[in-house]
């Protein structure tokens, strides 16, 4: 991609020194992607009243080749308005994002735009603009899902009018198939991991560093605190669960947001305080040191598009126990990785995670398999997306 310039969309990027993790896979993404470009351009949206309520600075920053820009944006329930009033709104974020790029004087070759809504659709607006082929790739379940159950008028027009759709999960390609893209014009490519964050380190000194007890069975949970559709509840019902058969373990759970105090007060109601730990937010550069302190890692969720946290728990050598929750399925694909469960279903959740703790698992065999997820790699399958539509005719320079 010699003198090539790309265009990043997304709807969240974290602020320059990471306090802020949203959308940090799409930073290590980049990390990887920006030795093949000469200039990355990231263009975030930052919500106005986040200036008032969000103690993270959302101030412009580089790294290296790659610029990124917060461009002002207003929070509404836009996808759940009327289809003309998602066209008003998409104009005025269009015209928003056009002063950004012209204020910078960015020049671009590609856009990859990460999420369809909404970051997609306005970059198939700017397609024919600057006459640049446009990527999205799309997180996204629950809402992809409704959007395709709804026929949605935007998002089957935004994939229409894009040049390639890249979806994280490999069993959704059929169901972007059913609403009339071509199978050509649909990748699966899978989220990655970051190798010298995410590596296997001696459990007993990650633990000392940590402060965590030696003599007890640590299980871990990461992810965010938002939304209940992460199962946090089920994690705890099932720790009552698990101390009908032993008592030599402890449950962390990592994470922020606004249903954390909602679970510890649970915690409390239930009297696990002894077994359950939930420390503050941890800064992502940090929680490699977790996964490895830790004999087992848990994804309680009801539903997850790909669920980075899995690959990056393997990438360090753990087991995982996992609800079939729509991208687990995909990559705890044998025993040697992990166990599936029932979603909500705090028993079977219990049962597997004793019968992990029994198990004597072979590290080697899990950090063997989990070195396909490595971003250098699945960089290098994303460049071959780039490298196709860019020497399509009508878009090489």
């Amino acid at each position: 991609m010699d003198g090539k310039n790309l265009l990043v969309l997304t709807s969240a990027f974290p602020d320059s020194e990471n306090r802020s993790t949203g959308g940090i896979f799409v930073k290590e993404q980049i990390q990887e992607i920006k030795k093949y470009f000469d200039n990355i351009y990231v263009i975030s949206r930052n919500s106005i009243f986040s200036k008032y309520f969000d103690q993270n600075n959302f101030s412009n920053y580089s790294f290296e080749n790659v610029n990124v820009y917060y461009m002002d944006s207003y929070n509404f329930p836009i996808p759940y308005l009327p289809h003309i009033l998602r066209g008003f709104w998409l104009n005025i974020e269009s015209k928003q994002l056009l002063k950004v790029i012209r204020s910078k004087k960015i020049h671009f070759d590609l856009i990859h735009a990460h999420y369809t809504w909404y970051c997609g659709s306005i970059a198939v607006r700017l397609k024919n603009k600057f006459h640049v082929p446009v990527v999205i790739t799309e997180h996204t379940s629950n809402s992809m899902n409704q959007a395709i159950k709804n026929n949605d008028a935007v998002w089957i027009k935004t994939w229409e009018d894009a040049d390639h759709i890249i979806r994280v999960k490999s069993s959704d390609i059929a169901q972007i198939e059913g609403v009339g893209i071509p199978k050509h014009k649909i990748s699966y490519i899978p989220n990655g991991y970051t190798q010298y964050k995410f590596y296997p380190r001696d459990l007993k000194n990650c633990r000392k560093l940590l402060g965590l007890p030696l003599d007890k069975k640590i299980l871990l949970y990461v992810g965010n605190f938002y939304d209940p559709v992460k199962g946090h509840v089920h994690l705890v019902n099932a720790t009552k669960e698990l101390l009908r058969v032993r008592k030599d373990f402890i449950v962390i759970f990592i994470g922020t947001g606004k249903l954390k105090k909602d679970i510890e007060d649970y915690v409390t109601h239930t009297n696990l305080s002894s077994y359950i730990m939930m420390p503050s937010g941890r800064p992502h550069d940090e929680i490699g040191l977790w996964m490895n302190a830790c004999d087992l890692f848990v994804l309680p969720s009801l539903s997850e598009s790909f669920g980075i946290v899995q690959i990056e728990a393997l990438a360090c050598g753990k087991p995982i126990v996992a609800t079939k929750n729509g991208g687990s399925e995909e990559i705890l694909i044998a025993d040697e990785y992990g166990f599936l469960v029932e979603p909500a279903n705090p028993r079977d959740l219990a049962d597997k995670i004793l019968k992990a703790l029994d198990k004597q698992w072979d590290q080697e065999i899990i950090l063997h398999y989990a070195e396909q997820f490595t971003w250098e790699k699945i960089a290098k399958e994303i460049m071959d997306v780039y490298s196709k539509i860019l020497d399509t005719e009508g878009y090489v320079k």
